[in-house]
């Protein structure tokens, strides 16, 4: 499923991104995926799939 589709990065880009690089806050996850550069409505989703990937709660002003 598409998560951003500003760059078209899918759930299953994020869930690789996660898995093989560990990324712990989402500054980090943007630096492996182009999520939230545009107009930012899937921040949450993708915030959501990391935490499922890594089991971490990611706090919230992490994120932007």
């Amino acid at each position: 499923m598409y998560v951003c589709l500003c760059n078209a990065v899918t759930d299953k880009a994020i869930r690789n991104a996660v898995r093989q690089h560990n990324p712990h806050t989402m500054k980090q996850l943007r630096e492996l995926v182009p999520i939230g550069t545009d107009c930012g409505k899937c921040i949450r989703q993708a915030r959501q799939i990391m935490v499922e990937e890594c089991g971490t709660i990611i706090p919230m002003h992490e994120v932007a």
